[in-house]
């Protein structure tokens, strides 16, 4: 009975964890992630550095190793092979939750197909907090993320622009005075839109108005920071009028 218990816990230890980081915020990080970091056998990274920020002031020893958009598919199967062997693997990114517009699909793809178990922690995600803030109505939305920057960018204008619920889109901030412009040119002057920037740091900053409103501020404050832009569905719109 105590080897049925023991082989048991052992069936799908090795693992794959998908762990939040901050956002901005060092404290945006939960205890459980910080538990986890500390016992996997290896912390894959976006970006060395800006994990190794997190790894110090933690006081996390685990190795990391580099994983990004880049590399991802050479290295693909030689992490799948390490989890299949036992080892326990925690994915991270720069900043949030693995995969939202971040590497992590592919390896999690892979691991599903594998039958390696996969863990994802809840945590910090940049859209949620500007979602909930913006007034908008958020019992239904489209996460859009990045628009192409030129193929297909106006066809994915056009398809949201006619959205009865609120969208939302992932922005750099030398390219949010063009995005509020085609907010304003595919979904009409009045519609609202919001812009969060700096979400959880010093000079975080959520404003809701029409994009043509937006524009101007922005055009005489320029944005620094990760963008986040939550806009109204069309019906949403007609109702408020």
């Amino acid at each position: 009975m105590i080897l049925i218990v023991f082989l048991l816990s052992i069936i799908n230890f090795f693992m794959l964890y998908l762990v939040p980081t901050p956002i901005g915020n060092m404290e945006d990080i939960t205890l459980r992630a910080i538990s986890v970091l500390k016992s996997v056998d290896v912390i894959l990274a976006e970006d060395t550095r800006t994990s190794g920020h997190i790894c110090k002031h933690y006081a996390i020893s685990t190795p990391v190793w580099s994983y990004h958009a880049f590399n991802e598919h050479k290295v693909l199967s030689h992490f799948v092979s390490l989890l299949k062997e036992g080892k326990n693997i925690a994915l991270v990114t720069d900043a949030g939750t693995p995969g939202i517009s971040d590497p992590g699909f592919l390896l999690v793809r892979e691991c599903v197909r594998e039958g390696v178990k996969v863990s994802c922690l809840p945590g910090a995600v940049a859209f949620v907090p500007v979602l909930v803030a913006s007034g908008l109505p958020c019992d239904k939305f489209f996460f859009e993320g990045f628009l192409p920057h030129k193929k297909g960018r106006q066809t994915r204008w056009k398809y949201l622009s006619q959205l009865p619920h609120t969208f939302i889109l992932y922005e750099s901030p030398h390219r949010l005075n063009k995005c509020l412009e085609e907010i304003h040119q595919y979904c009409g002057e009045d519609r609202l839109t919001c812009v969060g920037r700096e979400i959880s740091k010093m000079f975080e900053e959520i404003k809701t108005d029409t994009a043509p409103n937006l524009l101007k501020y922005y055009t005489e404050k320029p944005a620094k920071g990760e963008i986040v832009i939550v806009v109204s569905g069309k019906n949403d719109d007609e109702t408020e009028k």
